[in-house]
């Protein structure tokens, strides 16, 4: 185990790279997608769980953790791995997409924003410097700088002042993060779909200098083709020596088709939250199981998947617990959905190290037009 945090290139393949991102809680191996576990936990899942699907890395949400059960109780108790009985690294967003969500509930100025608990209706203001205290004090791993996720869609006015804002938020949030060996810190490129403020973001990043760098203010409404033009040259105005992190996404063939353009981290709660509304993520597509089509449906939702809902329950079964709302439904379905995501991140590692990501990139878009297998 290292203890210090670096990342290391083993291949690549056009713009697409496979390695690893050195931890001292363990190894994260790249392209990477991490389970969100909003609340110190991934709904449904027991933590070895989350692990036996394959993740190296989970996220956690600092602005649902500083208001239940508050970041100064979960420092007491050990900090967020021992809370959660999690061991391995942990990545925190810094609370400001949860808090430019409320909308109506919160005031925004040069200094942070204030805001109203949606859980009480309590005031607080969470700020650059607050955003970092309360990470330090979650012991997570991977700390993100507090920004403004400018709205979709804005005009390039707007979307300047917006990236501009964040920018000098990340320079406070680099200031007020200090020198925490093992520990990284990510800054955040923002700038809409206006190729020249996401240049100008990236310069500013640069210049402040970070761990690693993600790439804000995509999938929140703009669409694939949108962000994919994005993709085609916002990874590459950062530094190629560092993981490049596209948050909130997504959807499996998203995903892909970011890989491809040179990302390497991903999160997103489409696995787990699909898992409990009856939606199984597969190599085919999306598979409705409460359809009454799999009512008497003896078949595994998957023959070629390991995961224990396929492993050892029919179509059927599932059918039947989510109809009935047994919590087991959104339990195997939530492990199926994990799994198949991991087992997908494997395949682009692994097609990437072997020089072949656009056959297997073929072949996963091949394979999901063909849909579902057909009813009995």
């Amino acid at each position: 185990m290292t203890a210090t945090f670096r990342f290391t290139i083993s291949a690549t393949d056009g713009a697409a790279r496979t390695g690893t991102v050195h931890t001292p809680r363990g190894d994260i191996r790249t392209p990477a997608f991490m389970p969100v576990g909003t609340a110190a936990t991934v709904k449904a899942m027991l933590p070895g769980s989350v692990r036996a699907t394959g993740a190296d890395i989970l996220l956690g949400n600092t602005y649902h953790l500083m208001l239940r059960p508050g970041a100064e109780r979960v420092a007491r108790l050990g900090g967020l791995h021992r809370f959660m009985n999690w061991e391995r690294p942990i990545l925190t967003d810094s609370g400001g997409f949860q808090v430019m969500s409320l909308a109506g509930l919160r005031k925004l100025t040069e200094e942070g924003v204030r805001f109203k608990s949606h859980v009480d209706g309590s005031v607080h203001h969470l700020s650059p410097e607050s955003s970092m205290e309360i990470q330090r004090l979650l012991g997570s791993d991977i700390v993100m700088c507090f920004d403004e996720c400018t709205p979709h869609p804005a005009t390039e006015p707007v979307a300047a002042e917006s990236m501009r804002l964040s920018m000098r938020w990340a320079q406070r949030s680099r200031d007020a993060f200090g020198d925490r060996p093992g520990h990284a810190l990510f800054g955040i490129q923002q700038g809409s779909v206006f190729r020249d403020l996401r240049e100008e973001s990236a310069e500013k990043l640069r210049a402040i200098g970070f761990e690693g760098y993600a790439i804000g203010g995509l999938a929140v409404g703009e669409g694939q083709e949108a962000m994919f033009g994005v993709l085609d040259y916002a990874p590459g105005m950062l530094p190629a020596d560092r993981p490049r992190y596209l948050m909130g996404v997504g959807k499996p063939d998203d995903i892909v088709g970011a890989v491809q353009r040179g990302v390497d981290m991903f999160d997103c709660v489409l696995p787990s939250r699909s898992g409990r509304t009856g939606q199984a993520l597969t190599r085919f597509g999306a598979v409705n199981i409460k359809n009454a089509r799999h009512l008497d449906d003896p078949r595994p939702l998957d023959p070629e998947c390991s995961c224990p809902a396929c492993s050892h329950y029919s179509r059927a079964y599932l059918h039947h617990v989510f109809k009935a709302g047994e919590i087991i439904s959104s339990m195997l379905l939530t492990w199926h959905n994990l799994h198949y995501y991991q087992e997908l991140m494997q395949g682009l590692r692994d097609a990437v190290a072997a020089g072949t990501l656009e056959d297997f990139a073929r072949a996963f878009h091949a394979r999901r037009a063909e849909g579902d297998v057909e009813p009995l």
